[in-house]
């Protein structure tokens, strides 16, 4: 039992992290790891030894996440996103602090789903197996979600154009003819017609 404690302690970094970029603010990414050994604590009887004790847990603590947010809608209670970015590494210079937050602005933005398996995929390193486990969908839609919200990631980031501009730019642009010139080859297709009728006749 106290060897399974260490192994829990020794996941909190990751768990801390995790959890910072999920709520985007400190104090509430500790509080939720908090909340999460707590619970893991207390129901440490129903993990099963040989299985994935770091997906056991960050499938709790997203589970607490997803419950805190549900409170928060059905209450009408505001969910502040503090401006602070948490700092996950020592930027070199301003460009790579940057960045970051563009980055995090990116994953922001993304739908709830995908910044999930983004953020559980890029930043844990999880295998889409275990990702599947922790927020309880097919592996199929871990990989689904993964690639569009990495593309979306992408476009946002201005790595790649937005496909619709794309597909704008692709498209040919329409010949314009000058009101002038349109006039004279009217004029002349209509003579070339009066003298083949004439010839005919």
């Amino acid at each position: 039992m106290a060897d399974l404690r260490d192994r829990i302690e020794a996941e909190i970094p990751r768990l801390r992290r995790y959890a910072r970029a999920l709520t985007r603010d400190i104090v509430a990414a500790d509080d939720l790891v908090q909340d999460c050994l707590v619970r893991s604590l207390a129901k440490l009887h129903l993990w099963k030894e040989g299985t994935d004790l770091r997906a056991w847990l960050f499938t709790i603590l997203h589970n607490q996440y997803v419950n805190q947010v549900r409170r928060a809608v059905r209450e009408g209670a505001a969910v502040s996103v503090s401006e602070t970015e948490p700092s996950l590494t020592n930027a070199a210079d301003q460009g790579k602090r940057l960045e970051l937050r563009d980055l995090d602005r990116a994953l922001a933005r993304l739908p709830e789903e995908q910044r999930t398996v983004i953020l559980l995929v890029g930043l844990e390193g999880m295998r889409y197996e275990a990702v599947a486990e922790v927020i309880g969908v097919p592996v199929g839609t871990v990989r689904s979600r993964l690639s569009r919200g990495r593309e979306a990631l992408r476009r946002l980031m201005g790595i790649v154009p937005d496909r619709q501009a794309e597909v704008a730019m692709a498209r040919p642009a329409p010949r314009r003819v000058p009101a002038e010139a349109a006039m004279r080859a009217s004029f002349h297709a209509k003579a070339i017609e009066d003298r083949r009728r004439a010839h005919v006749a």
